[in-house]
């Protein structure tokens, strides 16, 4: 097939090869609109032309001026598109991992002129550098999502993190408490403060910020029901001056301000409420021992509030600190390290708490969609994911009825 007719080539003093495409006109005055395009190479150049024509020919966008960087990219991607879909604290943590490792590499490149070679380089060296597979996989699908706008916005002309194999990661093996170390946790935890935070976490499988963002209002103890419609989480500040006051944290900006999304609620010190994640929100069956558990919970949350009179915070939060401030995630974390050392049971994180629900409620019988339905999973194959370990524990209480039923009598 010919090749169409090219406009004016021409090498300039500089050394490199110019052209400038006409690729439409101007709707005020009806003037050309060009394209300037600069190479190494004439044969780069002639590729750069076709690429611009075949796009105007299909009707695809064809700007004009400098292309973006990849890091000038992934930065309007960060700032413009990602706050659609992401967390705010989400989008730092995505931010810091790309600073750490894709920038160094090519950052500075045309972000239509990043390779497969790029990225593999990138990975390399986190691997080199002793970075979990799990780290490597997140960096790749942020990479994957921020290059697929750019490709449908006209940035780039193709997703070059499409054209290499994902990363893989090894499936973290999931740890939960089993049925004797759940109840010395409970034990160990009876004689503390908001004892009933632990008995909620282990029984109903609650995520950590599902249960500091409890409040009595969504609780029910009458029908025996709570709803899981919000959770506290921690937001760092960020500079409400424009980046102009000189200090490098958001924290410290006399103008700090929480980035807030549409339906979040400020509540003091950092902490925010949020609605839960996914399709996370539900309503959750109490059983009648965690319903007496949370009635004598409340009794003593009562007193503490009438003993601080008009000094006690207005939130309402089931789980609070003696003046009714909301409980900080990280000194939740450090309780309940405090608690699992004092039971004689090995480290676990907080989240293994869910784990440990998730596991217990399969060993006795109940259905993974009712699992599901409890935890609030977003996909069946998440809970499914538990099954294994729950076989195992029922295995186990299976072997002990087998020994007290079937153990070895005498002939007579």
């Amino acid at each position: 097939m010919a090749r169409r007719k090219y406009p004016n080539i021409s090498q300039h003093a500089d050394g490199m090869w110019h052209a400038w495409v006409t690729t439409g006109a101007k709707r005020a005055n009806g003037r050309p609109v060009q394209r300037h395009i600069k190479r190494a190479t004439k044969a780069e150049v002639e590729a750069e032309i076709d690429r611009v024509l075949d796009r105007k020919e299909t009707g695809s966008p064809v700007k004009s001026g400098r292309k973006p960087t990849f890091q000038q990219w992934m930065e309007t991607y960060f700032t413009t598109v990602a706050p659609r879909r992401c967390d705010p604290s989400t989008i730092v943590g995505y931010r810091s991992l790309v600073k750490t490792w894709a920038y160094p590499v090519c950052g500075t490149e045309p972000a239509d002129r990043v390779t497969p070679e790029h990225l593999d380089e990138i990975y390399t060296s986190m691997a080199a550098a002793g970075k979990a597979d799990s780290s490597v996989l997140k960096l790749h699908r942020i990479l994957v999502r921020a290059l697929k706008i750019a490709h449908r916005r006209g940035v780039v002309t193709r997703n070059v993190a499409d054209l290499i194999d994902p990363p893989t990661a090894q499936k973290i093996e999931i740890v939960p408490l089993d049925e004797d170390a759940a109840n010395a946790t409970l034990d160990a935890a009876a004689g503390r403060r908001n004892s009933a935070r632990w008995s909620v976490g282990l029984a109903l499988g609650t995520r950590q910020g599902e249960a500091l963002g409890l409040r009595w209002d969504y609780v029910d103890l009458e029908t025996g029901e709570l709803k899981i419609w919000w959770q506290l989480h921690r937001r760092a500040f960020e500079h409400g001056c424009g980046g102009t006051c000189g200090r490098k944290r958001g924290g410290n900006c006399p103008d700090r301000q929480h980035p807030l999304r549409s339906g979040e609620i400020v509540v003091e010190g950092g902490l925010i409420l949020k609605p839960p994640k996914g399709k996370s929100k539900r309503t959750i069956p109490i059983p009648a021992e965690l319903v007496e558990v949370l009635k004598a919970h409340r009794e003593v949350q009562g007193l503490e509030k009438m003993m601080a009179g008009g000094a006690y915070a207005g939130h309402g939060f089931v789980f609070a600190d003696v003046d009714g401030s909301p409980i900080d995630p990280g000194r939740d974390d450090d309780e309940w390290k405090a608690i699992l050392k004092l039971a004689g049971v090995p480290d676990a994180r907080v989240h293994d708490g869910r784990h440990t629900a998730a596991t217990l409620l399969l060993a006795q019988g109940v259905r993974l969609e009712v699992v599901q339905e409890i935890l609030g999973h977003s996909s069946i194959q998440v809970t499914r994911g538990y099954t294994h370990v729950a076989s195992a524990m029922a295995r186990k209480a299976t072997d002990s009825m087998g020994q007290v039923l079937f153990k070895k009598r005498r002939t007579p």
